[in-house]
């Protein structure tokens, strides 16, 4: 990892852990939290993320996102998500229904998109190369 990418990668982290103990300091306080943290500390976290996995072309370090390996661990680390993604809603409708003793529509609409979305997708991409 080169110098710039550590840097980088020490500027985003500390972004990171500013904005959560930003957070969390709000829900002691009792403020509400909103919208803008949620999405704030998953942004942060996606780029400190993409910023010590991938290289850069010109350093010349790391694996680079365009070359065939790096593909293949985008590919594979999708299909991972998505799976993590469904068994995390699937948690959230059960637990939803645990706690309101109801089932949220919208939640379980997501649910359903969500057991569908990967074999259409498959589906799609095959009939391309066909």
């Amino acid at each position: 990892m080169s110098t710039q990418r550590k840097i980088g990668a020490v500027i985003l982290g500390a972004g990171t852990l500013i904005v959560i103990a930003y957070t969390i300091y709000k829900i002691i306080t009792g403020k509400d939290v909103g919208f803008n943290e949620i999405v704030s500390i998953a942004i942060f976290l996606m780029v400190f993320f993409s910023a010590i996995t991938w290289g850069n072309k010109e350093k010349k370090d790391g694996i680079l996102q365009k070359e065939e390996l790096g593909q293949r661990i985008t590919e594979k680390s999708s299909k991972i998500s998505y799976f993590i993604l469904l068994f995390i809603i699937l948690a959230a409708v059960t637990a939803d229904n645990f706690v309101n003793g109801t089932i949220n529509v919208f939640l379980l609409a997501v649910l359903g998109l969500a057991m569908i979305i990967l074999p259409l997708v498959e589906y799609l991409v095959a009939k391309k190369y066909q």
